[in-house]
């Protein structure tokens, strides 16, 4: 379990980039394996990744490597703008991906699923006990992201948990919900998600 009080990073947490370039494939490979019990699929074009601080760590370094960000301000604003992504006690944070893959389904799918960001409920327990927890939008990003008359491909999403839903969470089941009428899909969390999940809770 994580031991981390403060999970955010710092400038210290990011290495320049020819320190980067010498582990970065070796970093990369635990990220990739890091995110398979993290990426959660509805349907065919909704994909969730659930953050935690080396993912979003992982991606902080390769903006700063693709777009050849040097100095400390540049790498400060990034801190500024993913730290309020990565999970802790009390709030699971995941990046919600619309998936996809030509001109005419974008044309098609952003119009029809305008509002989906505010769609999306974690589902604790099943049946009548079932309780369900409604996903909040990154507040940061939300102006950026969200529109009336369509929707973007990308969205950063956050559940509040208390210890007693941490608790539920673990001990499962539990699912994801997108209840927005075009698009009604769920998927249920796998024990090995919620483990993965749950330690970032902690």
């Amino acid at each position: 379990m994580s031991t981390l009080i403060n999970p955010e990073l710092t400038l210290d947490d990011i290495a320049d980039l020819r320190a980067y370039e010498r582990e970065r494939q070796a970093f990369r490979a635990h990220v990739i394996e890091l995110k398979k019990p993290r990426r959660v699929h509805l349907g065919t074009i909704q994909t969730l990744v659930f953050e935690n601080r080396d993912t979003i760590r992982f991606q902080i370094q390769e903006m700063a490597r693709v777009e050849k960000i040097f100095t400390d301000e540049g790498i400060l604003h990034e801190l500024a703008t993913y730290n309020p992504l990565i999970s802790r006690p009390g709030k699971l944070s995941a990046t919600l991906f619309i998936e996809l893959t030509s001109d005419e389904q974008m044309r098609e799918w952003l119009p029809k699923l305008a509002g989906v960001e505010r769609c999306f409920e974690l589902h604790l327990g099943e049946g009548d006990d079932a309780e369900v927890i409604p996903a909040q939008l990154d507040a940061d990003h939300e102006d950026q992201l969200t529109r009336d008359e369509m929707t973007a491909s990308v969205h950063y999403l956050w559940w509040p948990l208390t210890p007693a839903q941490t608790d539920r969470l673990e001990a499962g089941p539990a699912r994801i919900v997108c209840t927005h009428l075009d698009y009604l899909e769920e998927a249920d969390l796998s024990d090995r998600t919620r483990a993965s999940l749950v330690a970032d809770l902690r």
